[in-house]
């Protein structure tokens, strides 16, 4: 019998068509969950073949969506998840420490492949919640969970018994964190690549030298707004040999002899020192003396540097340098762009007092 119409439309669709929106959705688009998701609806061909991908359904993406917690574990029901690499819930509505206690006692098995989470802004998680998602993702790499006043070292511990793989930390905000945390960090994750502790107003010098000592493999080191650590941790810098990324706003105590330190971490190329009011000129040409692949530099609201630590900048960092922010820097004299230029011939943005 001849086939029909339709069904010659429906093996060239088939055929044809489906391969080539596969490749697009596949290689060419990074679709977010929801597209992805719409897509099941277009025909009962494309549903089996985007079910039948493993590749497409690696990530969970529920940021800042109202009822978030029951979303995702409606989604973790579905068998095309039992592979999720990646869930991130930040900002999303309605996360709590119930709904990662449900995910532990009866979708476990989902997670054993997880190695992104983000609960950024989910402040109804606290060190239970913790528990209860780390016992179940062992394969974790990359932990975020930015401004949560709940959690505390006890959150922490659960972290560390439970995933042995962090290389990528984000604690910023976390107040009710201390010394302690650090500690288990630094023991725990000597591979360390990433540690963000923005704010985290209980650590003090001890906890970050615990770090600094045993994470020598750290590239990035976020420091910002935590004004009470002291020449004496800063003078540590210098271990982290790999440091590529270091945010030292408003280090109130940072002194000359502490950038002297810095500037051994000859891989540093973004370097945030706004605010860091005891810095001289002397500092900051020690700095363009030792990292020669800086990209990027703030010395937002410092009073005591001039001319000359520009000029050094310019002697050791002129092919490298594309943004410098010398706002408030009034020793600074302001320039045409043709002399940034002269100075910086890469410089992209160049921010400078009216």
């Amino acid at each position: 019998m001849a086939e029909s119409h339709a069904e010659v439309l429906q093996q060239v669709w088939s055929r044809e068509t489906m391969p080539k929106v596969m490749k697009i959705i596949s290689t060419r688009l990074k679709l977010p969950q929801r597209d992805l998701i719409s897509l099941l609806l277009v025909s009962s061909s494309l549903h089996r073949t985007l079910v039948s991908s493993p590749s497409l359904w690696l990530v969970l993406d529920f940021h800042e969506m109202v009822n978030a917690g029951d979303r995702l574990l409606a989604a973790l029901a579905l068998t095309r998840y039992h592979h999720v690499k990646q869930i991130n819930l930040e900002f999303a509505q309605d996360v709590e420490d119930k709904h990662l206690d449900i995910l532990r006692n009866q979708f476990s098995g989902s997670l054993q492949n997880l190695e992104h989470l983000n609960l950024n802004g989910c402040q109804k998680v606290s060190d239970m919640g913790i528990e209860a998602i780390t016992a179940t993702s062992p394969s974790l790499k990359i932990f975020s969970i930015y401004w949560n006043v709940r959690v505390t070292d006890v959150g922490i511990s659960y972290l560390v018994k439970s995933c042995k793989h962090i290389v990528d930390l984000n604690l910023s905000g976390c107040k009710g964190i201390s010394d302690k945390s650090l500690q288990m960090i630094a023991e725990n994750y000597q591979h360390l690549e990433s540690l963000d502790i923005t704010r985290c107003i209980k650590i003090t010098d001890g906890g970050l030298q615990h770090i600094m000592v045993k994470c020598s493999g750290l590239k990035s080191l976020n420091l910002y707004a935590l004004s009470s650590f002291t020449d004496g941790a800063y003078k540590k810098l210098s271990l982290l040999g790999h440091l590529r990324f270091l945010d030292l706003c408003g280090a109130q105590n940072l002194s000359d002899e502490g950038l002297f330190s810095i500037a051994k971490c000859k891989s540093i190329r973004t370097l945030n020192l706004t605010w860091c009011v005891r810095v001289t000129d002397a500092g900051v040409i020690a700095i363009a003396q030792g990292c020669t692949s800086l990209e990027y530099l703030s010395l937002f609201g410092i009073v005591g540097v001039t001319d000359k630590c520009l000029e050094a900048l310019s002697e050791f960092c002129s092919n490298t340098i594309t943004t410098l922010d010398v706002n408030g820097c009034i020793g600074i004299k302001k320039r045409s762009r043709e002399d940034l230029l002269q100075l910086f011939p890469y410089l992209r943005c160049f921010k400078v007092h009216s």
